[in-house]
């Protein structure tokens, strides 16, 4: 099996791992608890991508609107749909970053750090320089880590004798907050 087909045959897990995320995010109205580094706070931002069928029958949907209304991207996980990707609000401390999850692939995108260090007059002196870049690379690697906390949290969990029980959390969770037809007409 080369590279490419165990990467297709594997996504599944970073899709499993967006869903998991956001049903503990919204499990406590926000806050994970990160056994050893305590509380994070994720919010699922205003726009969520959900992929369904592969080859000529796949197809993308993408969900938009407020964090606490992404009815619609529920249910389409409801109704089959993997989430694929995902806008993601994670605050740890005093520092906030926005970035965007690709589940397939566990790939970061647009990553928005926290400003850290105060803003002064652009200076032309080579180590202000070198010190805002390597600020700017130590808070990307502090929301890497913390995503990479929450992903081990979520194999362990999954491959836990209770991964049956939070299953049926999360499908109960996905139910939920799924829209009903009576609903979608008004």
């Amino acid at each position: 099996m080369d590279l490419i087909d165990l990467i297709a045959e594997k996504k599944f897990l970073g899709q499993e791992f967006l869903t998991w995320l956001w049903y503990k995010s919204d499990e406590r109205g926000g806050p994970v608890n990160i056994p050893g580094s305590g509380d994070v706070l994720i919010v699922f931002e205003k726009h969520l991508l959900l992929e369904y069928g592969e080859g000529d029958a796949h197809e993308k949907v993408i969900c938009q609107g407020l964090q606490a209304e992404l009815k619609e991207a529920r249910t389409g996980l409801a109704m089959g749909k993997k989430l694929e990707q995902a806008r993601i609000h994670l605050v740890q401390g005093d520092y906030e970053w926005h970035l965007t999850l690709k589940g397939s692939l566990m790939e970061f995108r647009s990553v928005k750090p926290p400003k850290t260090m105060e803003q002064t007059e652009e200076s032309d002196d080579p180590s202000a320089i070198e010190a805002k870049i390597l600020d700017r690379i130590g808070m990307i690697e502090t929301a890497v880590r913390t995503i990479d906390d929450l992903l081990r949290m979520f194999l362990e969990q999954k491959t836990s004798p209770d991964w049956d029980n939070e299953l049926q959390k999360i499908r109960r969770w996905v139910k939920k907050g799924a829209s009903t037809p009576s609903t979608e007409r008004i």
